[in-house]
């Protein structure tokens, strides 16, 4: 068993690295650096891309990369050695700060959505000092933003960190405004649950579908799946606890408070859990840890699932992202304290971000819109697509006290006897937890629960800080020269929650009746990804993003695009998989089947004349051809409507075409051939079944 606390972050060049390797002036610029966010002072460069250097080397790196987010979901790395020739055959092992600060990418094969051209190749990465270096498979990567020539984001980093800075200018005004002016920034902080699934590797190998595109495209139901409810919390595994006890290891080299692991509802499924950082370091963070639960599952024989939905008919995959707000003194804005009905700040903060999430509901919705997730988001197992806030009972009754202009009497903690002397007494949380909403207050942090487990986290914080920046702004520019700060600002938190209290719902958002009390209320309800991806572009979401410098209009038109295309693109892989499995696998595979039971039925009449004994193969025969002949013709009218879909010249039209046209089909075509799963024997069926997949490992 390793030594916890000496693995922890060895693998980090973290503040004790560098307060030890350092001089005193450069870890002093260097940390006012990570804890301001201000500019770096070029001068310290080579000294921190040498002591950098140094220490890698000693922990055996031989290369260094500028490790980004491109707008694909994934991260990209270009390696080069620290080698440099010296003459001769000699070299020796340099890093500049230049080096280090500056490198310089091929930006031609990465999505634009039109930001350049492909023959304007020319891309720069940007070192980001507020996040840790750290070594992987004898590499040293160095976290970086990257942008185009013309200086345009090309990644999620670059905004997330710009909505950082927009959240922190406008907390401090507020702030400010209530006398203290002890703190220099705010920064939000996540903590993000990562859910996934695990599949023995000689099954996946076997399932093209979930090869190409993560998630099986056919695939009749098991008989046992979740209904028993025996797997949430169940007993691990060996192999899975094996799994998981290495998982730790690695993540904790790499600095990564991996704290609670556990199997999930379905059979498979499993969750890993963080404590909360800053959130650009948590948006790295997360994008190691799902890299990192597929190489350690390879080495287990397993195989990694991030997919929202492998499997239907089971519960899919999330990822909780924990969001709060606090101040470099250690203040947690989000905390109500004893009696929240007097903390005036903690309300104003409180109503402003309920304002948020009213006013800008469709981007929240846009920061979980995939084709993966659209598999997940309303299935009763995950939020609604209709976002909305949830506040529990306490501060639902302060808020209609609030509004109302009624009394309201702060709730006294309540213990929780269990009437077992032997059993501890404890106290009642402030509120239950509701895991139907989408957007939920749980006593310090808001928990938004719409993000899907395969996507980086970074869209949906740029989404929020930037709403809840927005509001702060106007709640400063409000309250600035007011005479009363107290009574001016309960004014304002009556009038906002007044105005937004519509997005409050305490309820089951799974209820069938949401959908349509939401509606009364004028709630949006974006049933799919690309219903709601335009929303991007709206013009006041551009007066928004450009207001507060998070990304201009260009940018935001650039990510439109690219999200539709990136639907478009996940549609035509799928749908081209299963025009293929159909056609080389599971045809033949029924076209085999009948041929046994055809020889078998020539057998019996042969023996008993007559075709009564024949007459069991005879309906089978019957209903796989009919099966058969159904999934081929569908899995040619699925070619032709992909290929029609793929060749609209249009975006937008492209991707709503492969909604409205290909999806379908797809849904057509499973249908028939899961159907005809249900008749072969396992044997000659050539994919591995459900049953096979979840309850094998």
């Amino acid at each position: 068993m390793s030594n916890i606390p000496e693995i922890f972050g060895c693998m980090v060049f973290n503040d004790a690295v560098m307060r030890q390797r350092l001089p005193k002036d450069v870890y002093k610029s260097l940390t006012y650096t990570i804890q301001t966010g201000k500019t770096i002072d070029v001068s310290i460069a080579n000294v921190v891309a040498n002591a950098m250097k140094d220490w890698a080397v000693e922990k055996g790196a031989t290369h260094y990369t500028h490790w980004f987010q491109p707008l694909t979901s994934v991260t990209a790395e270009k390696h080069d050695s620290f080698i440099s020739p010296i003459g001769g055959d000699k070299v020796v092992m340099e890093f500049s700060g230049k080096e280090l600060i500056k490198g310089e990418s091929d930006a031609s094969s990465f999505p634009s959505g039109g930001l350049r051209e492909t023959c304007n190749a020319r891309g720069y990465t940007a070192w980001d000092p507020s996040s840790y270096a750290f070594i992987k498979d004898k590499t040293l990567y160095i976290p970086t933003v990257f942008c185009s020539y013309t200086g345009d984001a090309l990644d999620t980093k670059t905004p997330l960190l710009r909505s950082m800075d927009a959240v922190s200018e406008q907390a401090l005004r507020i702030l400010a405004l209530f006398g203290d002016d002890t703190a220099t920034r705010v920064s939000t902080s996540v903590g993000a649950e990562q859910e996934y699934f695990l599949i023995n590797k000689e099954y996946y190998d076997r399932r093209d579908d979930l090869l190409y595109t993560g998630r099986t495209l056919f695939g009749n139901p098991a008989p046992k799946t979740q209904q028993l409810e025996d797997h949430y919390y169940g007993p691990l595994k060996t192999k899975i606890s094996e799994f998981m006890h290495e998982l730790d290891e690695e993540l904790w080299k790499l600095g990564i408070t991996s704290k609670t692991k556990h199997n999930e509802v379905a059979p498979s499924q499993h969750e890993l859990a963080p404590i909360y950082v800053t959130t650009n370091v948590a948006v790295d963070q997360n994008l190691i840890v799902m890299e990192m639960i597929k190489k350690v599952a390879e080495r287990h024989g397993l195989v990694a699932l991030l997919h929202e939905k492998p499997y239907a008919g089971i519960n899919g995959s999330g990822k909780h992202n924990n969001w709060s707000l606090s101040t470099d003194t250690g203040k947690n804005l989000l905390s109500a304290g004893k009696n929240p009905a007097s903390n005036t700040q903690f309300l104003l903060f409180l109503s402003a971000i309920i304002k948020a999430v009213d006013d800008y509901q469709d981007l929240l919705r846009v920061s979980a819109a995939t084709a993966g997730n659209d598999h997940r988001l309303g299935a009763d197992e995950a939020p609604p697509a209709i976002v909305s806030v949830f506040l529990g009972d306490e501060l639902e009754e302060l808020v209609e006290a609030i509004v109302g202009e009624t009394n309201y009497t702060d709730k006294a903690r309540r213990t929780m006897d269990l009437g077992v002397p032997s059993v501890p007494t404890f106290r009642y949380d402030s509120t239950d937890r509701n895991r139907t909403s989408p957007f939920a207050f749980t006593g310090n942090k808001f928990e938004f629960r719409m993000v899907g487990s395969s996507q980086n986290i970074a869209l949906a914080n740029i989404m929020i800080n930037t709403a809840v920046a927005k509001v702060f702004r106007d709640f400063a520019d409000t309250l600035t020269g007011s005479a009363n700060i107290e009574k001016d600002a309960k004014k304002l938190i009556k009038n906002t929650l007044k105005a937004h209290k519509r997005i409050i719902f305490n309820g089951n958002g799974y209820s069938s009746k949401w959908p349509e009390e939401a509606e009364r209320r004028g709630l949006l309800n974006f049933k799919t990804s690309v219903d709601s991806l335009s929303s991007i572009t709206a013009e006041k979401n551009i007066a928004l993003f450009t207001s507060l410098g998070v990304m201009s209009e260009v940018e935001l038109r650039a990510r439109e695009e690219i999200m539709f295309e990136n639907y478009s693109n996940i549609i035509d892989i799928e749908a081209k998989t299963m025009v293929d499995m159909t056609n080389k696998k599971i045809i033949p595979a029924i076209e085999n089947y009948v041929g046994e039971l055809t020889r078998t039925a020539k057998d019996k009449q042969a023996i008993f004349g007559g075709n009564l004994h024949s007459s069991l193969e005879r309906r089978i025969i019957a209903d796989l051809s009919i099966l058969a002949t159904e999934a081929f013709e569908t899995a040619d009218k699925l070619k032709a409507a992909a290929s029609a879909a793929e060749n609209e010249p249009d975006f937008k039209v492209s991707a709503f075409a492969y909604k409205e046209k290909v999806i379908p089909l797809m849904n057509s075509l499973r249908r028939a051939v899961d159907a005809a799963e249900s008749l072969v024997p396992s044997a000659l069926w050539p994919l591995p079944s459900y049953g096979e997949m979840t309850l094998k490992q």
